[in-house]
């Protein structure tokens, strides 16, 4: 290409569209999600930038309306992921010697177009196919992942630019190279953003890419692949392989050329992962780079001194938004003695207005969970804490898988700090309250930073810069995320760079440069001007 040190357009964060009556986005989005109800897409496979129909399906349904079905996908098995190795390799040579402008260049125009003419359908897809309002999947499938694709090429030429000094004589430099082989992302359902940021990070990088999707969130997931073809983005670079876990991850961990995984999904399912390719080590061609973000267990702490106001709406923001589908959505709080009974009337006063239904009437504030395994293990939790003396249902508790998978916003009281409640990921609208004496403040922060194995997201509420800096050292290692006097949700690529410790993940940061260096692996390059003509050195020589 032309000579010239160029640099990405400078990014900034797509505007969050309101969606308000009378506005044109909201017309438009209407009149897309009318035109998919009446779809049944069929989603192929993509390997190598070819269409794969393995007659192998399964229904893709609306978790609001079971029996409504959007898309039928194909699920790949062993043979289709050895095809899918098989074309990145073949995409690897050219893609990963590609300048970087061109690779940026794809993914910078796949930001217009999810900005512009795709914008539609990716939301709808998100809210039909996931069960989002409006809200909830513009500022995810939209906004984020836009901010993803426009930021990282600028984390990427920083990364590049970042070379050492070099003495007289010298010139040093740094080579960054893409991993030998492919990286394996498999992504949640629950964000759109992430599951198009999972694959295109390593790819921006250089590397080639197998996608798993979950199998709860295809239809989204197709939709982001066909942008990216739309954008320019090579046969080979990703490619989409839906299917089942084990069906698909197998024979992706028993390849030698496995050189990657880039996960968001639960922490058993990751555990598991690791240990499989901690027994393969010996097995690969390089040794894998592992990113993974997974569970949460997120607080809410209040300090006497806090707002109840300020508190009670990010609970129930925190807790109740996407259903409480978010590995960082407020799942536990402490609330001192001294302000619970004003917080116990404002919340129920703030639940008591939530209407839940599906994401096609904009009035609703919830929507349905995923699927009906979501919901069992949701109403588990419920049916526990009603049977459990320490544990009370506070408000909410029921729910109904008739027609979608609904689960009411439930508050529970848990009198143990230590009791499941407070311990165990639930991923689903229930917020369990802890109610400590206010004398016991230093004793129960270090409940919440000892109780819970995960380290993902917390918030703090306190007045007073002196008690915020107390907490703030005490719950120091207690959250890669954390939030004063906000809720623990709703981080922003480029503001807030997310991923938690622990066992939330491996915290490579996504939206920063951090996450981009794990799919680099460098060469540091010495070059002489003159070199040495013999091998002795000064102080050999007589005195």
């Amino acid at each position: 290409m032309p000579n010239g040190i160029v640099s990405p357009p400078t990014p900034a964060n797509e505007p969050v569209r309101d969606y308000a009556p009378g506005s044109p986005e909201r017309e438009s989005v209407k009149k897309r999600l009318a035109e998919m109800m009446t779809e049944e897409v069929d989603i192929p496979l993509i390997i190598g930038g070819e269409e794969v129909r393995t007659g192998n399906t399964e229904q893709v349904i609306c978790p609001h309306d079971r029996e409504h079905v959007l898309a039928v996908y194909h699920r790949g098995g062993a043979g289709e992921v050895e095809d899918a190795i098989e074309a990145s390799k073949r995409a690897w040579k050219e893609w990963s010697e590609m300048d970087w402008e061109a690779r940026a260049g794809v993914l910078l125009k796949a930001a217009d177009l999810l900005a512009g003419p795709w914008r539609d359908t990716v939301n709808a897809a998100t809210m039909l196919n996931q069960s989002k309002t409006v809200y909830q999947a513009e500022i995810d499938s939209a906004c984020e992942l836009i901010d993803f694709w426009r930021f990282n090429p600028s984390y990427m030429r920083g990364i590049y630019a970042d070379q050492p000094s070099s003495s007289p004589g010298t010139w040093n430099r740094v080579d960054y190279r893409p991993l030998e082989g492919f990286v394996f992302a498999v992504t949640p359902f629950n964000f759109t953003s992430i599951a198009g940021n999972l694959p295109t990070a390593p790819a921006l990088m250089g590397n080639t890419v197998l996608w798993k999707p979950a199998s709860t969130a295809v239809l989204s997931g197709y939709y982001v692949m066909k942008v990216l073809e739309e954008a320019g983005l090579p046969p080979g670079v990703i490619n989409f392989v839906p299917g089942r876990g084990r069906e698909v991850g197998d024979p992706v961990l028993a390849s030698p050329d496995f050189a990657g995984l880039h996960f968001t999904g639960s922490t058993s399912v990751f555990q598991g992962m690791w240990g499989t390719i901690g027994n393969g080590i010996a097995d690969y061609k390089t040794y894998p780079r592992i990113v993974g973000e997974t569970g949460g267990k997120d607080f809410v702490f209040a300090h006497p001194s806090a707002d109840p106001q300020a508190l009670v709406t990010a609970l129930v923001r925190g807790a109740f938004e996407f259903q409480g589908q978010k590995c960082s959505a407020a799942s536990r709080a402490y609330v001192p003695a001294s302000m619970w009974s004003e917080v116990r009337d404002r919340i129920e006063a703030q639940v008591s207005r939530i209407k839940m239904g599906s994401p096609l009437d904009f009035s609703n504030f919830m929507c349905a969970v995923i699927d009906e395994s979501s919901f069992d293990n949701i109403m588990g939790y419920v049916e526990h804490t009603r049977e459990n003396p320490d544990l009370e249902i506070l408000l909410g508790g029921g729910g109904d898988k008739s027609e979608g998978f609904f689960v009411e916003p439930t508050v529970a009281m848990s009198r143990d700090a230590e009791s499941r409640l407070m311990c165990e990921e639930i991923f689903g609208p229930l917020l369990s309250i802890h109610v400590y004496a206010d004398h016991e403040l230093e004793e129960t922060l270090e409940v919440c930073d000892q109780t819970s194995p995960y380290g993902l997201t917390g918030a703090v509420f306190a007045r007073g810069r002196g008690v915020i800096e107390q907490l703030s050292a005490k719950l120091r290692h207690s959250a890669g995320n954390f939030y004063i006097n906000d809720k623990p949700t709703g981080a922003v690529v480029g503001q807030q760079p997310f991923g938690g410790g622990r066992a939330s993940g491996t915290n490579d940061k996504a939206g920063s440069a951090v996450n981009l260096l794990r799919w680099t692996s460098q060469r540091s390059i010495k070059e002489t001007f003159d070199p040495p003509a013999d091998f002795g050195y000064p102080f050999m020589d007589a005195e």
